[in-house]
């Protein structure tokens, strides 16, 4: 089995979880944040579905230099919208992957701001570490919030408290 094959499967079985906290995304709820410091949830909800870009952005580059990059937060203004872009910025990652040779897994890649390098791992290492875990830490941060707003907040890995509440 190639490298790229359980990374796909991963990928699709986190993707799962991720576009059922994306569906629960309460419109009227979009600008608000548990603390100041904090996201709002439709800008973090935007950012849970622009993660599986950065499957592209690591496999078709060698480097992410923010110094280089013309950024701007995004903030959700339906769910619908949320999950358009999660599914299309899976379905790419998942045809990337899709094409992506072991060798290439084992490249380095660099995440940098100009001369500041954060990190420089293989490819595969930064899959995993990087877009992956990056991508279970805010949809974990989402069941939060959305627990926090009342919203009934579906399983990840199992049911969660609200699915089985009627078991």
């Amino acid at each position: 089995m190639s490298m790229n094959e359980p990374l796909m499967m991963e990928l699709q079985h986190e993707a799962e979880s991720t576009r059922k906290m994306l569906e629960r995304l309460p419109k009227e709820k979009l600008t608000w944040k548990p603390h100041e410091k904090s996201m709002s949830l439709g800008r973090l909800a935007m950012h849970l579905a622009e993660i599986p870009g950065w499957v592209n952005a690591t496999l078709l580059a060698d480097e992410l230099d923010f110094s280089k990059m013309d950024y701007k937060m995004v903030e959700a203004t339906s769910s619908e919208e949320a999950v358009k872009l999660f599914d299309e910025k899976l379905a790419s990652a998942l045809d990337v992957l899709k094409n992506t040779e072991d060798a290439t897994m084992m490249n380095m890649w660099t995440m940098r701001d100009g001369e500041t390098v954060y990190f420089t791992l293989p490819k595969i290492a930064v899959l995993r570490s990087f877009v992956y875990s990056h991508l279970i830490h805010h949809r974990g941060q989402m069941s939060v919030y959305l627990r926090l707003l009342d919203v009934p907040v579906p399983g990840s890995y199992g049911p969660s408290a609200d699915d089985s509440a009627g078991m």
